[in-house]
């Protein structure tokens, strides 16, 4: 849905430098410090950073860059791109600049964008056959308060706690629906790759220690109810971290290297008949 030919949205930038060094080392930037960067630290998924062959450069282009995720059925995604245009274009269309000694010039061009595919990439790396798997850093919801079941309280200690934790920065949701049963909403909120889950009942708040179901991991823990919204911003940090550790275990199982062809060749079939 995310992928070639249904991509909707966009994100592409283009700038002209007056040296071929200043447009290589930009060039270079927007992969790594831009592209990479949120694909490691905000999306977890690990990348490759490479020069494309000539066969596999943007038309036009000197040297084609691109950022390579690894999915989780073992197939590899292009999930940006940043371009070394050189003056080609500048050529092709006329482009020019004066420069400080009123002489025209022909700039040096780049051009790199990356786009709805990144969603595509984060649903096929981390999710599971229970949903979604989203890191903390981009889940529209982090944590979700689900009352097991009210009474003794109850409501009025979830409602603090999604009050507290929103005061933290924590992007927090309330889910009261007792009228729904519990296995049902939990369901819903892991097939939705809610980070987080909190769930409290009577016994739990009468108790002081709440479970809590980490969704990276498929595991519950507890934790005592005082002091749980300070301690949350640690949890999702670990659950990113833990997204992330996955994905390049994952990432490098899956991953042969190879000097020549004729190696790539036999390890690709090798692949293939395992």
């Amino acid at each position: 849905l995310f992928l070639r030919t249904s991509e909707f949205l966009w994100q592409e930038g283009h700038t002209a430098h007056s040296t071929h060094q200043e447009a290589h080392a930009y060039a270079l930037e927007i992969l790594e410090d831009a592209y990479a960067a949120t694909m490691e630290q905000d999306l977890a998924i690990p990348v490759w950073r490479g020069c494309k062959t000539e066969r596999e450069k943007f038309a036009g282009a000197v040297v084609s860059w691109s950022c390579e995720g690894l999915m989780r059925d073992g197939k590899a995604l292009q999930m940006g791109t940043s371009h070394e245009l050189g003056q080609n274009f500048a050529h092709a269309f006329d482009i020019a600049y004066t420069d400080e000694r009123g002489a025209l010039q022909r700039p040096w061009q780049t051009s790199w964008g990356a786009s709805t595919r990144l969603l595509g990439a984060t649903i096929m790396v981390h999710g599971d056959d229970n949903g979604l798997r989203l890191p903390p850093r981009v889940a529209p919801i982090q944590v979700v308060v689900l009352v097991a079941r009210a009474g003794d309280g109850v409501i009025e200690q979830a409602e603090r706690l999604v009050k507290d934790l929103r005061h933290a920065g924590i992007r927090a949701e309330l889910d009261p629906h007792t009228d729904v049963s519990v296995g049902r909403r939990i369901v819903d909120w892991e097939l939705r790759g809610v980070p987080v889950r909190v769930e409290l009942g009577p016994r739990d708040v009468a108790a002081g220690q709440v479970p809590i179901a980490l969704r990276a991991r498929g595991e519950k823990t507890t934790h005592a109810l005082d002091g749980l919204a300070r301690a949350i911003p640690a949890i999702l940090q670990a659950e990113q971290a833990e997204l992330l550790r996955q994905a390049i275990r994952l990432r490098d199982r899956l991953t042969s290297r190879a000097t020549t062809i004729p190696e790539a060749i036999e390890q690709a079939a090798a692949g293939a008949a395992r």
